[in-house]
């Protein structure tokens, strides 16, 4: 970064961020992102372009990542950006094209690079529904229809299942708010649908234990039992897997009166209109705003 000049102290900026001056002088210690002039007095000065990154910082912890994470998504940003300086006009379906390139071709470190960048352009929310969720959508539809091998499927299902996964587990949840239970249907082993709506869940506050795939009925007849969740998600991506979840999620609603149970995933959006009627007040639609409507229709 090239010199300018220092204009604020670190009392204005503290005020104008509303970060303690401690909590920034050890953030500057540990990560060494910025190095603020000093005045004559050998105190610090912070210049707009400080300010800025200080700013971009902070709007990422605000959105739920750690300082370090943070830190490590700006300076990813600048290695991608000066990579992508020659062509401004990119959009999100670019980007997304790029990753995509980059899982098919196993290049870890380019999907990584990449993935990092579009966590620094938008939010949290933004990233892992619209761009992870959007892949992971092609690779599924790429696999059924034989255009790549289950080899490409599995190594991009891993990369994105851990990016999400790191991020679900930073997230708290409201004590106050009931508890949910997020588990793949019979036969189903697709889960990033499930991870994503895990997410969106633990972002509302939501205590949710995730099981993910390959979880036998018994078995997860028992974590009911034990966990109680007033809401239990049932996913289902394949078509070939819908009767056996519809049936599961059936006999749930006859055994336990009292637990809310939702469906979703990329077979249960595309039911044919007599099952879906039968089962139309459990699923919970196919975007964030069709989540959020059936929460509150049952909450």
């Amino acid at each position: 970064m090239g010199y300018q000049e220092g204009k604020y102290n670190i009392k204005a900026i503290s005020q104008m961020l509303g970060i303690q001056p401690g909590t920034l002088r050890a953030w500057e210690r540990r990560y060494q992102f910025i190095a603020p002039n000093r005045n004559e007095s050998g105190h610090r000065l912070y210049s707009d372009e400080h300010l800025k990154i200080l700013k971009w910082l902070i709007s990422k912890v605000n959105n739920g990542f750690t300082i370090s994470q943070a830190v490590s998504l700006l300076e990813n940003q600048k290695m991608v950006a000066d990579e992508q300086e020659n062509d401004r006009g990119a959009t999100d379906k670019d980007l997304s094209n790029q990753i995509l390139e980059a899982l098919l071709h196993f290049d870890e470190t380019r999907a990584q690079e990449l993935i990092n960048y579009s966590f620094s352009l938008y939010t949290m929310d933004k990233v892992v529904t619209e761009v992870l969720g959007g892949i992971m959508q092609k690779i599924g539809d790429l696999w059924e229809s034989g255009e790549i091998t289950s080899a490409h499927e599995h190594f991009a299902t891993s990369i994105l299942r851990s990016r999400i996964g790191m991020i679900l587990h930073t997230i708290p949840h409201n004590a106050l708010l009931p508890k949910a239970l997020a588990v793949c249907g019979p036969g189903e082993w697709h889960e990033i649908g499930l991870l994503i709506f895990t997410l969106f869940l633990r972002r509302k506050g939501f205590d949710v234990v995730y099981l993910g795939a390959s979880i036998d009925d018994d078995d997860m007849r028992e974590a009911v039992d034990i966990i109680k969740p007033k809401f239990l998600f049932l996913s289902c991506t394949m078509k070939d897997n819908v009767e056996g979840t519809i049936k599961l999620a059936k006999q749930f609603a006859s055994t336990n009166k009292e637990l809310e149970i939702g469906l979703g995933g990329h077979a249960i959006d595309n039911l044919d209109d007599r099952v879906k009627k039968e089962v139309d007040h459990m699923i919970v639609g196919r975007l964030q705003k069709d989540w959020e409507k059936w929460l509150k229709e049952h909450i």
